[in-house]
């Protein structure tokens, strides 16, 4: 629990947690799109700060960060990518991919039964990444579809994909975007923009509430890494991980801040099992 706590005070910008709560801000997501596509929106609706797409029981699920609409209609997708991920069996980069699945599962629910196409609204999805993927140097990255055969003809799909990269040295963006870019790679505060980024990450780390969920998510993902390594072993570690769990909810009944079904959640204890355990810690008092 206690490195989970420093995790927590160390986090950044380019933590998925911190970097959804802080675009979960209005004004900070109207002003970042505004800035980046050089338009202007009046409001956004949060379709879902971070929304499960899977539409068939035998299709890939993924989870996307940030999906808003405008006021024209206008649908986009934030995502924050830190690292360049290979597929280790095939050895080729996802990213490429990863954003035409993005793009393809984002139309999921944009039609209603029976609607003609033509009433797909606009989409942008855009990936912030710490890295510059096609080694170009530029800013940004910009994704329509065009003929081969005649390459000023494009396709009106309006559908297109963004790939920024924070470590760009040349093209033309805002000095907003620019500054964005410094504070994610380095936190460097150099505009108000920034400033107001900054304020609400700290603001984000003093709410107990954020705090307990920050630690309860990544509790449960490394109970979720431990079960999967566990998987394949023999029938005899089962009692380990039993104590493991145990040992796990101990800690939490002796933090005080915890519900005993939050502990249940984490730990897939039985309600009456971690009562039994707070007994016997008042016992032992």
């Amino acid at each position: 629990m206690k490195n989970l706590a420093t995790k927590f005070e160390n986090l950044t910008i380019q933590n998925d947690f911190i970097f959804k709560k802080v675009m979960s801000r209005k004004r900070i997501c109207i002003h970042l799109l505004e800035e980046l596509l050089q338009i202007k929106i009046a409001d956004i609706n949060y379709l879902e700060a971070e929304k499960s797409l899977e539409p068939e029981y035998t299709s890939r699920g993924i989870r996307l960060d940030i999906i808003v609409a405008d006021d024209r209609n206008t649908h986009y997708n934030l995502e924050m990518q830190v690292k360049n991920n290979k597929n280790p069996d095939t050895k080729k980069h996802v990213l490429p991919k990863r954003t035409r699945y993005y793009q393809a599962l984002l139309n999921i629910d944009l039609l209603q039964n029976s609607q003609e196409y033509d009433l797909l609204p606009p989409t942008y999805v855009i990936f912030i990444c710490v890295f510059d993927f096609f080694a170009k140097g530029n800013y940004v990255y910009t994704f329509k579809k065009r003929c081969l055969e005649d390459l000023e003809l494009e396709l009106p799909d309006e559908a297109t994909t963004i790939i920024l990269n924070t470590h760009g040295t040349h093209g033309n963006i805002s000095k907003d975007i620019k500054s964005f870019y410094d504070y994610v790679n380095n936190h460097v505060i150099n505009s108000d923009f920034t400033k107001q980024i900054d304020d609400e990450i700290s603001y984000l780390k003093l709410d107990t509430k954020v705090r307990r969920e920050f630690m309860l998510m990544e509790a449960r993902l490394l109970d979720e890494r431990r079960e999967g390594k566990a998987e394949g072993r023999v029938e005899g570690k089962a009692e380990g991980k039993a104590e493991e769990k145990n040992a796990i909810a101990t800690l939490m009944l002796a933090k005080g801040c915890y519900s005993l079904q939050e502990i249940s959640e984490l730990t897939k204890l039985s309600i009456e099992d971690i009562e039994k355990l707070e007994k016997e810690m008042h016992a032992t008092e």
